[in-house]
């Protein structure tokens, strides 16, 4: 008997629940919220990611266990960046307070999109001008990653 159901493929609009998580716990989790919608190969998910939902049928769920530095890449240390609190002031609120764990967003050059990066130091750089130490590496990077998917919907 052949599946008449919808299996995902290059390209597929698809409407699922899905979690990410490293050593420390969730990262992303919509399982608990409303499903995400996305195009396969638009850069949504990494492409070790959406490579293991390629082939999946409609209302399928799985676990992967994804090996470390697979599906963000390995950290890189030219990732962990200074920036001046005068460029911060510049860039959103001359009052915002930073610490250590925070999750800040950039705009891109282009002013089109933004990244992310977390605070990992706040003083003066080489104990010079004041600034704050942001690592821009995703937070996986580097590590193992559990992917649990359930697949609602296949177009």
């Amino acid at each position: 008997m052949v599946s008449s159901s919808p299996r995902v493929q290059p390209g597929s609009f698809l409407t699922l629940h899905y979690r990410l998580a490293g050593p420390g716990g969730d990262i992303i989790n919509t399982f608990r919220d409303k499903p995400a919608t996305l195009t396969l190969g638009t850069g949504e998910l990494s492409p070790a990611v959406e490579q293991r939902l390629l082939g999946l049928e409609e209302g399928a769920r799985a676990t992967f266990q994804i090996p470390a530095g697979e599906a963000f890449g390995e950290r890189n240390p030219d990732m962990l960046q200074w920036v001046a609190r005068k460029l911060l002031r510049e860039l959103g609120d001359p009052h915002e307070q930073y610490h250590v764990g925070d999750v800040v967003q950039f705009p891109t050059p282009d002013g089109l999109g933004s990244y992310a990066g977390a605070v990992q130091q706040v003083g003066r750089e080489g104990g010079g001008e004041d600034a704050v130490l942001f690592d821009f590496n995703h937070p996986l990077a580097g590590q193992p990653v559990t992917f649990e998917v359930h697949l609602i919907g296949v177009l």
